[in-house]
């Protein structure tokens, strides 16, 4: 319990992944990364959580939420947004269903048109249930809400930016309190349009998709990423979805003042 004088950080992001779709350390693989004494070398599938005085946002629910919930000593979900409706982005949806065991309720989901139908196709019995008068216990429920333009949650201001992500769209998020722009994450795209640099542009926090160093055809690499921050000029900028070709400690030196690559556990909080 809190003392009276205790007030909680009006903004904290924590990174519950930061790895690329096969996670790092890949099966397989004994590579210097993979095989890596530095903790932040070991990298669950790409999320965060971002916390306010007034509720839990989780952005993306992948194949690794159980452990990262786990890890993170997480008991309450109050919103869940997804970017897209990729593998490494959706499989842990079902591990939802213990937050809606604990809370009672169902949880709010919000994600795109294109991202919902291909939620239903995978998770149709969750859909199903949530539709029933009274879906049998211990099942996920949930509340679809499509994501066609900002939208509040609480105090907080959300607006969706498409972002290009080889054939399909992902959804990048900006989060603005009433004075400012907290945070830009935009996740799993190629290229930053002129609309998502200036939806981004002066935010206190900027989250984005950094692979590895060598040009891949649906993920920006460093040398894009560092430019997009640059044009964005964020107070801090965390690159993340890395991959195993990125070493933390070496890579992170070499990159310019203001940027650094985020590892899994890693908490950003904004103080007023």
């Amino acid at each position: 319990m809190h003392s009276h004088h205790y007030q909680a950080p009006p903004f904290v992001l924590t990174f519950l992944g930061t790895g690329t779709s096969q996670g790092v350390p890949m099966i397989g693989c004994y590579c210097p990364v993979c095989t890596s004494p530095d903790p932040r070398d070991r990298r669950t599938r790409t999320s965060v959580l971002i916390r306010t005085p007034h509720q839990q946002i989780l952005i993306d629910t992948t194949p690794d939420l159980r452990f990262q919930a786990l890890r993170e000593n997480l008991a309450h979900v109050d919103a869940v947004l997804l970017t897209h409706a990729h593998t490494d982005h959706i499989m842990g949806f079902d591990d939802l269903r213990r937050f809606s065991e604990l809370q009672q309720c169902a949880i709010p989901l919000y994600a795109s048109v294109e991202t919902m139908e291909k939620m239903k196709q995978i998770f149709g019995f969750v859909f199903e249930f949530s539709n029933s008068q009274k879906p049998p216990k211990g099942y996920l429920r949930i509340i679809p809400h499509l994501i066609e333009k900002t939208w509040s949650l609480r105090e907080i201001e959300i607006t969706p930016i498409p972002l290009v992500h080889g054939a399909m769209k992902t959804l990048g998020f900006v989060f603005s309190s009433k004075k400012e722009k907290l945070l830009a994450y935009y996740t799993d795209c190629q290229e930053l349009s002129a609309e998502a640099i200036a939806a981004a542009q002066g935010a206190r926090i900027l989250v984005l998709d950094a692979l590895r160093d060598q040009f891949h055809p649906t993920h920006l690499n460093f040398d894009q990423a560092i430019q997009a921050a640059h044009q964005i000029k964020a107070e801090r900028t965390f690159f993340i979805h890395c991959s195993h070709e990125v070493s933390h400690a070496p890579r992170e030196a070499q990159l310019p003042e203001g940027i650094l690559i985020a590892y899994d556990g890693l908490k950003v909080i904004l103080t007023h």
